[in-house]
């Protein structure tokens, strides 16, 4: 009996308990269904207002894009105008157009109205096509702006005028050339072609009910100018409650509850948004917005019966989902928690592999660099012991330039290497020769293959190279081969060949491709070495840095150039027989005219009797320099910074230098500011008088740099002195 009045106090607190939930439940049915009526009612609106706003947006868009096609096409008229002036000033004698040349110019340029101003802005010719004057419209024009392109000719002003009828005059000024002054050109659009390009506000809002859409309302801020409830239009915003209630309450694009004003008692909620130039506004009674409530609470209490009735039937299953979630969440965790165990350990592995090819490369490059420097260092002792030997002193030497040009070809590889794994070299696309390229390259490669003993085949078969003329960057092109055949001789053996066989295959799409075969009979590679050929300072046999004296990068810079190329290479090679390298290179197909002639040799070249000037300030650097163009028959001046190379030029007279030779990086000015000064320097040879760089920054972008700043040429350090000679003798006009 207790037990059946527990049951039954029990199924009462249950009822209860259920019948306060659905209360609760109802309670907040019915709030969320009032918000999510609010929200979707402010959803409509918005995106209702947003696309009246885009739309507004977009034909003030194409206002301004014809406005700016505009201004560039009368900027383009008066250059037009400028040059031809000039032109015909020049050709006629004039001090001054006439009306006919003014009426020409007009007319040749599609333009409305020409004022020649004098540099104070007063007008000093005019004329005009139509009625319509600019200047009476001066008060609207930037007159200090437009003064300005006399006193910086590279300026160009450009502006439009809008005038009181709705028409518009576009205007654009330009120094004059031929005289001081200034050419002002203009273009009056009239109000009927205006007319044209404006778009109905109205037709806007075509579509759109105000039963269904709400109310929407475009305003200029104080008149209605479209809206899709035709009795609103032209009235005053301060005449209308809902609108200016919006307009005081709205917060961006935030829905807000507003009186409708009246007798009514009404309320609705409404929102507004700004364009450029205009207000949105888009409004909703509250019997509008809440027409999903009752339909909402009906299907909740529906469910919710529903709900009651299945509980208990999936209570247990529910439980037993519960379980199988906590397990599973439990495994998911372990599974995440070992897999970032994992990777934590790779990135340690990664990190200590780092370091150790960090600490490999550091000791490479200091075995590398130390190497033929302990070659100099000590050939430098012997010559001290033994100065009277002459023949010991001349050989020394011979070997002191193979130890620095084995570091300096170090130092360029890693600087090479570096700037291809950073992607910073860029590629020329020069007109180039060819076949004079390749020939250079053989020229080259012939003499070294000769010193150590080994026989190089070309094939030089002239149908082979169908399109010599190619555009291409023939710095890395060279490279390229240079470095090749620079390992096919290196890996040789004596008495051994490289053969070289070039094969035409083909053009497509302006496009021709050429295939280098080159063989060599050397040592050969193993199979598992070829895998890893293009990877940077991989050498197959430990000692190859001593035997062959090399550094490991250069088929690693072969590859990462042929691929900035487009192009491909394939390496085959056998122990003890030797290697093929096949490299397919594609180039843009030239004309012969576009090629640039090498320079005349050194040899012919003289630089006697010069007066040159020698910023430098590494007081060796100089002093050598200056030793080697004295030698040259050249007189030299040196300073030591940048402003004394200015201060120099500027304190003698014109002509007194015939070049001047620039360092780049030195104390207190640079060579890139030193240079910019001097060509600033208001005298006639200012402009004329060579300046060369002699500088240790090697790449293209340090050259385009010099000649940027306004250098004639670029001359890379350590200096040939050949080339020194030629390029002076060159830019003085010198044999």
């Amino acid at each position: 009996m207790k037990l059946k009045k527990s049951s039954v106090y029990l199924s009462y607190r249950i009822l209860a308990m259920e019948i306060v939930s659905g209360i609760i439940l109802l309670c907040v049915a019915f709030w969320i269904s009032i918000h999510a009526d609010i929200f979707n009612a402010g959803q409509r609106l918005s995106s209702t207002v947003n696309y009246v706003k885009e739309q507004c947006n977009n034909n003030q868009r194409m206002e301004l894009a014809s406005e700016t096609k505009s201004l560039m096409r009368i900027m383009e008229s008066a250059e037009y105008i400028n040059r031809n002036l000039a032109s015909d000033m020049e050709k006629g004698g004039f001090e001054e157009p006439d009306q006919t040349m003014l009426k020409n110019y007009a007319r040749e340029s599609y333009v409305t109205g020409i004022l020649l101003l004098n540099p104070q802005g007063a007008v000093e010719q005019e004329y005009h096509t139509d009625e319509r004057n600019v200047w009476d419209l001066y008060e609207n024009i930037d007159a200090e702006a437009l003064l300005d392109v006399w006193n910086f000719p590279e300026k160009t002003y450009a502006s439009r005028v809008n005038c009181e009828d709705g028409s518009f005059i576009d205007l654009a000024a330009v120094g004059r050339t031929d005289r001081s002054g200034i050419i002002v050109a203009c273009y009056h659009t009239s109000k009927e072609y205006c007319r044209i390009f404006v778009n109905s506000m109205e037709q806007l809002l075509t579509g759109y009910s105000v039963k269904h859409d709400g109310t929407i309302v475009i305003s200029n801020g104080e008149e209605i100018v479209a809206s899709n409830d035709s009795r609103l239009v032209g009235t005053r915003m301060d005449d209308n409650e809902i609108l200016r209630t919006i307009r005081r309450s709205a917060e961006g694009s935030k829905l807000v509850h507003v009186r409708d004003g009246g007798d009514t008692g009404g309320r609705s909620f409404g929102l507004m948004e700004q364009s450029r130039n205009y207000y949105i506004y888009a409004y909703m009674p509250e019997r509008g917005v809440f027409n999903k409530t009752p339909q909402n609470m009906l299907f909740v209490a529906l469910a919710y019966l529903l709900v009651l009735i299945i509980v208990n039937m999936v209570r247990w299953q529910t439980e037993q989902k519960y379980q199988k979630q906590k397990l599973q969440i439990q495994q998911e965790y372990a599974q995440r928690l070992e897999n970032k165990n994992l990777q934590l350990e790779e990135s340690v592995k990664r990190e200590i592999k780092a370091n150790s090819a960090k600490t490999d490369f550091l000791a490479r490059m200091t075995h590398d660099i130390r190497t033929p420097l302990n070659g100099i260092i000590g050939l430098l002792k012997m010559e001290e012991i033994h100065p009277d030997d002459l023949e010991l002193l001349h050989a020394n030497r011979e070997k002191m330039l193979v130890s620095a040009d084995h570091l300096l070809s170090l130092i360029n590889d890693m600087l090479q290497m570096s700037k291809l794994e950073n992607d910073e070299i860029v590629l020329t696309q020069d007109a180039m020769d060819l076949n004079a390229l390749l020939m250079d390259v053989v020229t080259i490669v012939e003499q070294r293959a000769a010193d150590a003993g080994i026989t190089l085949e070309y094939d030089k078969a002239s149908d082979k190279v169908l399109y010599p003329y190619v555009y291409g960057s023939p710095l890395h092109v060279r490279q390229i081969f240079l470095n090749i055949y620079g390992n096919c001789i290196k890996y040789n053996r004596i008495g051994g060949k490289v053969i070289t066989h070039l094969d035409y295959l083909g053009t497509a799409d302006g496009m021709v491709h050429y295939r280098w075969m080159i063989s060599d009979t050397g040592i050969g590679m193993s199979e598992n070495f070829l895998e890893h050929i293009y990877e940077p300072f991989v050498q197959e046999h430990s000692d190859a840095r001593s035997v062959y004296h090399g550094t490991g990068l250069g088929m690693a810079i072969v590859k990462r150039l042929i691929d900035e190329m487009n192009g491909t290479i394939q390496v085959t090679s056998q122990e003890g027989k030797g290697s093929t390298f096949v490299v397919v290179l594609p180039f843009k197909i030239a004309e012969k005219e576009k090629v640039v002639q090498p320079e005349a040799a050194a040899g012919e070249a003289s630089i006697r009797g010069l007066h040159l000037l020698l910023a430098e300030d590494n007081e060796l650097n100089a002093e050598i320099a200056a030793r080697l163009l004295n030698d040259e028959g050249a007189t030299v001046q040196v300073v030591r910074d940048g402003q004394q190379a200015i201060d120099a030029f500027a304190s003698r007279p014109q002509g007194t230098y015939d070049a001047i030779l620039m360092d780049i990086m030195m104390p207190k000015i640079d060579g890139y500011t030193a240079t910019r000064v001097i060509r600033s320097t208001n005298r006639q040879d200012a402009k004329a008088i060579p300046i060369i760089a002699m500088t240790a920054h090697v790449f293209d972008e340090d050259v385009k740099q010099c000649l940027e700043a306004g250098m004639n040429a670029h001359l890379p350090k350590p200096l040939q002195m050949e080339k020194v000679v030629s390029t002076i003798a060159r830019l003085c006009k010198r044999k």
